[in-house]
């Protein structure tokens, strides 16, 4: 496994690989691995002849008072971990590298991100925007894995490469779980044994909204609402938002007639959780 760490290394490394008549399959992420980052590489090797994984957390989208200088950063846990699964390239450039001295272009997808999490965290998906769109430039690949419990991150993503004519096929997996249900993050190391019950709020009231639906229940509003009652009953909870949405435009809808999505951001202490589950798939969450 190949640790690359200049841009213009990654560029001509992955030139070669093409040349070779090679897929490049792409993976990238902000490190710190757990099982769900392992199952997008291993959705990307069966996809491509070649995985590159970039490691890089990007301080662009990160607001004030967030939590750019304590995010959890393991590299040597990181690469062990890559390269179990098989991972041929990890790409972990320096800030330097990536935002130079007089940096000024920005790429800005409008609409999509202006709902849910980018309503609470400005500027946040202007930067994830960026920094994909960058690391795809560099990594050149055919194919990109990202997991789909960051909804809005997949739809965002999807959208930029579209509109922006990207030669890449943008991939979304579903989301990896603790046996508990509780949606893995490396965020979630911030949590405290005390605040564990009220996290698994998230999942079980995914799971509330599912039977609700499969009862035949389609008014948003109707399971929105005892959505909140259940998570806001439990100690340390604070609720961002809770919305049932149109999977592509995330408009919030009233009624449930075609695919929708219902997100929600919880901070469990100072922890923000995200989660979300599209009605009418299956959720594999522990009752």
């Amino acid at each position: 496994m190949q640790i690359i760490e200049a841009i213009e290394e990654m560029q001509r490394t992955s030139t070669f690989f093409r040349r070779q008549g090679k897929v490049i399959s792409f993976v990238p992420t902000m490190g710190y691995f757990h099982e769900g980052h392992l199952s997008l590489m291993r959705e990307a090797k069966r996809r491509g002849d070649i995985v590159v994984v970039s490691i890089y957390v990007n301080p662009t989208q990160f607001g004030a008072g967030e939590d750019f200088e304590k995010y959890p950063r393991d590299f040597e846990r990181d690469k062990t971990l890559a390269e179990s699964v098989g991972v041929d390239v990890i790409f972990s450039p320096s800030t330097k590298e990536m935002y130079p001295e007089h940096y000024q272009t920005y790429v800005n997808v409008e609409g999509v991100t202006e709902k849910l999490c980018g309503a609470s965290r400005p500027g946040h998906f202007r930067g994830v925007a960026t920094i994909c769109a960058k690391l795809f430039n560099i990594v050149r690949p055919r194919v990109a894995v990202f997991g789909k419990k960051d909804f809005q991150q997949y739809v965002v993503i999807k959208l930029m490469a579209q509109d922006l004519n990207m030669d890449i096929e943008i991939i979304g997996m579903q989301t990896a779980r603790e046996a508990s249900g509780l949606a893995m993050s490396s965020r979630n190391i911030y949590l405290k044994a005390c605040e564990m019950e009220s996290a698994l709020s998230l999942s079980r009231s995914l799971k509330m909204a599912k039977k609700l639906y499969d009862q035949g229940q389609r008014i948003a509003g109707d399971i929105v609402s005892e959505i909140e009652e259940f998570i806001s009953k439990h100690p340390y909870t604070e609720i961002d938002y809770i919305k049932i949405c149109d999977t592509q435009t995330l408009e919030g809808v009233t009624f449930i007639e075609k695919e929708t999505v219902l997100a929600l951001a919880v901070r469990i202490g100072s922890t923000r959780l995200i989660d979300n589950y599209v009605f009418g798939e299956e959720l594999p969450v522990p009752a």
